[in-house]
């Protein structure tokens, strides 16, 4: 019996993926012209934006130093990752909702192998969370939306 139940999961979570990958297609065309209207709220972050913008790790290591004066989320992905597609929307959304509060940012770890080897990605998704003040906390696999507010609530916007 439980094998019919993990059957059913596979198969509804390859169908998830698979329309969500069909949808990322036509969102990149649309990200293309939101980049364009200087609208998007999730930036794409390499390793060279992150030590300017969040901490250079390659100096800092073992000291947490935040440069920036917003929280931030990060979310490391990957473009085939299935997880990383079925979160993407929610990140979108809180990146809408809380605009003008927190930075939200996305790292492909495919793209960035360092930035991810300096945070220990070992799955993903993985988020990061980074107060104004205080350690930055990790976040791994698939979130709510409502997880996701529960901890910006506890851990960003205190």
């Amino acid at each position: 019996m439980k094998l019919y139940y993990l059957i059913g999961f596979i198969i509804w979570a390859l169908t998830v993926g698979s329309c969500s990958h069909a949808n990322n297609k036509i969102t990149h065309k649309s990200k293309n012209n939101i980049d364009q209207k200087s609208d998007q709220k999730v930036v794409e972050m390499n390793a060279a934006m992150f030590k300017e913008k969040i901490t250079d790790y390659t100096k800092n290591s073992g000291n947490w130093n935040y440069k920036g004066n917003r929280p931030v989320v990060i979310d490391f992905y990957a473009t085939w990752c299935g997880p990383c597609r079925i979160t993407a929307p929610i990140i979108d959304e809180l990146a809408r909702e809380y605009d003008g509060q927190i930075e939200f940012y996305k790292v492909d770890v495919d793209k960035n192998a360092e930035l991810s080897s300096a945070f220990n990605i070992q799955s993903i998704p993985t988020f990061l969370f980074i107060p104004t003040a205080g350690q930055p906390q990790q976040s791994v696999g698939v979130m709510t939306k409502s997880q996701f507010e529960e901890i910006i609530k506890q851990n960003l916007l205190k």
